[in-house]
């Protein structure tokens, strides 16, 4: 089986490569060829039980997507795309790579003529406020940001392609990923993060927003085996409604707080310094604290059931502490 991965160099990329690399197949099916594709180079996979290969292209561009599909491979994971505070910074990079280069990559399948899967990365940022108690799997989308507006469009286009046989494809809401490793990046979420990773090296770290927050959030481990099951599972189970809410766990970020003082200490908690950005603040406001996440729960998808779970996860797995 030949598997397409765009937006390769990027966490989530990376990760489900390099667990692909260790596992060799998705669900039952051995990966004979992978395909890392980023507009930055991804790092070749070491010790690969197939062919791996690395492209630096912009699925954005005239060419690309053809050139990416042209080997028909049987999945796509499409993980490309510009986060949501750069996506709101940069209307014209956000539009174009994550709505032009979806519709190129998803022309490009259509063209081709093969039917593969399609596993399409959107975002709980689809919500809009007001928000019940909790968002049920069929709320209406009615995005506050321009990347939840993108990543809508990319929901209707994937039901649409799907509905015409053009692929088979299934589109996952991430919930926020947390605790993102490395340095920070420019999503208007990237905060979450921050005041769990930094202070757990040591470092300060700066909270824009106020501790009642409440978010609904998932480890990188959490993610990763979100792709691996959307890639094995039977599409014939989810019928039209072809993107799905992810399990996740609800959180304030004081529930946050509290779980890094519990895992870590007082004193590393103290490293988290209280400076108000409205700006932040507004985008987050539109932002879902609890989803319903029932219809993925029993087709398999899992997530963690305690923000301490998470914290220690990331300290397992990137050596944090």
């Amino acid at each position: 089986m030949k598997i397409l991965v765009t937006g390769a160099a990027g966490m989530i990329g990376r990760k489900f490569c390099d667990a692909l690399v260790k596992r060799g197949k998705i669900g039952s099916r051995p990966v004979v060829r992978l395909t890392m594709a980023d507009t930055i180079k991804p790092a070749a996979p070491t010790g690969a039980p197939f062919e791996a290969c690395t492209d630096s292209a912009d699925i954005s561009d005239p060419g690309v997507a053809e050139s990416l599909v042209a080997d028909r491979p049987e999945i796509i994971y499409h993980l490309a795309a510009v986060v949501s505070g750069e996506a709101e910074a940069d209307f014209d990079k956000g539009y174009r790579v994550n709505l032009t280069g979806t519709q190129r990559l998803f022309e490009a399948v259509r063209r081709a003529g093969h039917q593969p899967r399609v596993v399409f990365a959107s975002s709980i940022a689809v919500f809009g406020t007001p928000f019940p108690e909790k968002i049920p799997e069929d709320y209406a989308l009615t995005p506050l940001t321009s990347y939840g507006t993108q990543k809508a469009i990319g929901e209707f286009l994937l039901a649409d392609f799907s509905r015409r046989g053009f692929f088979n494809g299934i589109g996952i809401r991430f919930p926020t990923i947390c605790v993102r490793p490395g340095k920070p990046n420019k999503a208007a979420s990237g905060f979450f993060s921050n005041i769990i990773r930094e202070p757990l090296k040591g470092k300060p770290a700066v909270l824009p927003v106020g501790e009642e927050v409440r978010h609904w959030f998932a480890s990188p481990r959490a993610a990763v085996e979100f792709l691996f099951h959307a890639g094995a599972l039977d599409l014939g189970q989810i019928g039209s409604g072809r993107t799905l809410n992810m399990p996740g766990l609800s959180a304030t970020v004081r529930e946050m707080i509290v779980s890094l003082r519990n895992v870590a200490g007082a004193e590393c908690a103290k490293l988290i310094r209280r400076e108000p950005d409205p700006a932040i603040q507004k985008i987050v406001d539109g932002w879902p604290g609890r989803l319903d996440a029932s219809r993925a729960e029993a087709l398999g998808f899992r997530a963690e059931t305690s923000f301490e779970e998470i914290v220690r996860q990331h300290i397992e797995d990137e050596s944090a502490g």
